[in-house]
This record gives C-alpha cells, sequence and structure tokens, in this order.
C-alpha cells in the first residue's frame, strides 16, 4: 500500500534533482522550508516531528538537500516531508508539503468498524504502525 497523501503523491518517487526543483520553487516564493518525519501517516495525523527547526533564512536548495540527507540517515525507515511554509499573512500557512522518503515496507492501514444503536455502521481506519511491537518499539530510532 503507497500512502498518498501531499503534492505529486499519485507519481512516482520524486528524484532529489526533481525535490532540489521543487524547493528551489518554494525558496523563490520566500516560503520557509521545514522538514518532518513519521511512522504514522494516517491522515488525521498533520503533526508530524520536525527534524530541526524551519529553515527560514536559507536561500540555498543545497542547503535543504543536506538537512534531507542528514533526515534520511536518522530515519530511514520512516516517512519523511518536506513542508513550506508562506508567512506573508502574519502566520505561518503550509502552502506544499510533500513525501520524499519511504519506509521500505509501509505498515498500511486496517478499517474499523462500529455497529452502534439504531442499525447504525460507524467507520474508522487505524494505522498499523500504531499498534505494531513491544512498548515502546514505535518511538525507538536507530541510526
Amino acid at each position: 500500500m503507497k500512502v498518498t497523501q501531499g503534492t505529486f503523491s499519485f507519481l512516482p518517487p520524486l528524484s532529489d534533482a526533481q525535490i532540489t526543483k521543487q524547493i528551489d520553487y518554494c525558496l523563490s516564493k520566500g516560503w520557509a522550508v521545514g522538514l518532518e518525519h513519521t511512522d504514522d501517516p494516517h491522515p488525521r495525523n498533520t503533526f508530524w516531528e520536525m527534524f530541526g527547526n524551519p529553515m527560514f533564512d536559507i536561500q540555498d536548495a543545497a542547503g535543504v538537500m543536506l538537512e534531507l540527507q542528514a533526515c534520511r540517515d536518522t530515519f530511514h525507515d520512516r516517512y519523511i516531508r518536506v513542508t513550506a511554509f508562506d508567512s506573508t499573512h502574519g502566520t505561518e500557512s503550509v502552502v506544499l508539503s510533500f513525501i520524499v522518503n519511504r519506509p521500505e515496507k509501509e505498515p498500511g492501514f486496517r478499517l474499523i468498524r462500529t455497529e452502534e444503536p439504531g442499525r447504525t455502521l460507524r467507520y474508522s481506519i487505524e494505522s498499523y504502525a500504531t499498534t505494531r511491537g513491544a512498548e515502546g518499539e514505535r518511538y525507538a530510532h536507530t541510526g
């Protein structure tokens, strides 16, 4: 199962050259770029973990790519996304995000059906990433 979130999610994975072009575009617009990672890509999990601080003053995509490589080296088995922020309205608004790294095996989701009074059925999804392994395994990072 391939998680489809963010811009470009239905395309094949972007090469580093393509990622660099997208970062160049973001920087040309004056947007700050940040890197985020997670093992739980549930669609409602909008708060991924930051890798460092957003890069507000960086002007060259090469600097972002160095940080991306450091993030990949540290979290090679996680989802990593590039996020661009536009602060021209006085708040940090996400204007672009796209996945740049995926785990070798994507855990996927399961559908949960709950029967309620009046023959009502409620459906939700749960990420397998949140149910795996022993206590603390989800957050044990190895480099």
